[in-house]
């Protein structure tokens, strides 16, 4: 029997850790980054928490097996 579906375009873009924090990228480091500064190019590696946003009923209505 099917469960419920995973809301893929949410889950493309979020990671869950172990722990159940929910990381996003930061905005805007997709492309155009040669002429930032070297700095702010690392900055946008890091991922940054997220689920403060989401309450953990939202979250499981958009990552159900999690």
């Amino acid at each position: 029997m099917k469960g419920m579906k995973v809301n893929k375009s949410f889950a493309k873009r979020m990671k869950i850790t172990k722990t159940g924090k929910v990381l996003t990228r930061k905005a805007g480091q997709n492309h155009f980054n040669s002429k930032a500064a070297r700095v702010r190019q690392l900055k946008g590696k890091k991922h940054k928490e997220f689920a403060h946003i989401l309450t953990h009923k939202e979250l499981s209505a958009l990552i159900p097996m999690n």
